[in-house]
């Protein structure tokens, strides 16, 4: 074959859920005289709101305008378990308890920051229809020649010294069923898994290499603590033209440059702020290293299918495996 601290004490998930309900849903009871109220239930004398509902549902993207109101009447029902814990925990005086009140400052700051990172994303333009375009054009293995990819998946545990063999054996094997009976004649420790997965929902860096692969060719990666071996096993041609891509490419490249913005924004006030690494942590300070910004790791999804990673489900007749 071809390569190409967890806390003791019992009281400490009641105190993790205070901090979340303080921070979600702390307006439960507390009734801004000046403002109409919407009252959705009342949990002994506080009140739950048709706000905070709308605020939840807010959260939860791509609802059908058929599934709102049961997923309002859903997460009611999980307001009032959260208010009932939020007022017990308020008897016992949780609210005062010195994790618990670490917990809420670190998630109003989480919060607070986040906020001011959202500000600085919406300074980001839309793109053009020639920036759409030029995209659309230098992308084909995710466009105009996607490809729908059959694969398959082992995961073989192996030390280091073992690498280059199991690299030899998999490049001389006539199949992957061959290279299958190698592991299992010699004992290694593997599981294997298959999928079929379209060009948008595999890793934008690795698309290029699967797109020039050959149907029973197969790519070797060391991981962790072994081997991952991908075999395109199959695959067939869809394609998706320009004008169906457009709204997914547009939303790519916008989120990308919200990203670069708020990266961007961060180093300048890294540069501008006095940050003085201290005692065991001043090692890294001398490299100048910066927590590194998430990319998007994956491509828009041209037909607006989700990225779910690679099971660990056994292959059955595909390699061979009982």
């Amino acid at each position: 074959m071809t390569t190409p601290e967890r806390p003791t004490r019992a009281r400490a998930p009641l105190a993790l859920a205070l901090a979340m309900a303080l921070v979600l849903g702390a307006g439960c009871g507390r009734k801004d005289e000046d403002a109409p109220t919407q009252v959705a239930a009342k949990v002994n004398k506080r009140e739950i709101t048709v706000h905070q509902i709308n605020f939840l549902l807010q959260q939860q993207r791509g609802l059908r305008a058929e599934q709102i109101e049961p997923a309002g009447r859903q997460l009611l029902e999980r307001l009032v378990d959260q208010e009932l814990a939020y007022q017990k925990a308020e008897d016992l005086k949780l609210d005062r308890d010195p994790r618990v009140v670490q917990q809420l400052e670190m998630a109003r700051r989480e919060i607070i920051a986040r906020a001011y990172l959202e500000k600085v994303r919406e300074a980001a333009v839309k793109p053009t229809a020639q920036e759409i375009k030029a995209y659309y054009d230098s992308k084909p293995a995710l466009f105009s020649e996607r490809r729908v990819y059959n694969l398959q998946e082992i995961q073989i545990e192996a030390r280091p010294e073992q690498l280059e063999a199991l690299r030899g054996q998999l490049t001389a094997a006539k199949n992957i069923a061959e290279f299958v009976e190698y592991l299992k004649g010699n004992g290694y420790k593997f599981n294997a898994a298959q999928a079929v997965r379209a060009a948008e929902q595999l890793p934008l860096q690795s698309l290029e290499g699967f797109a020039k692969l050959k149907d029973g060719q197969a790519v070797f990666n060391a991981v962790g603590n072994g081997v991952q071996v991908l075999v395109l096993a199959g695959s067939r041609m869809a394609p998706v033209s320009e004008e169906q891509a457009r709204p997914a490419v547009e939303q790519f490249l916008l989120e990308e440059r919200k990203r670069k913005l708020a990266e961007e924004d961060l180093k300048a006030l890294r540069a501008d702020a006095k940050i003085a690494y201290v005692g065991k942590f001043a090692a890294p300070a001398a490299s100048g290293a910066a927590p590194a910004a998430a990319g998007p790791g994956t491509a828009p999804a041209a037909a607006g299918a989700s990225s779910p990673a690679l099971s660990a489900s056994e292959v059955g007749k595909g390699l061979g495996i009982k």
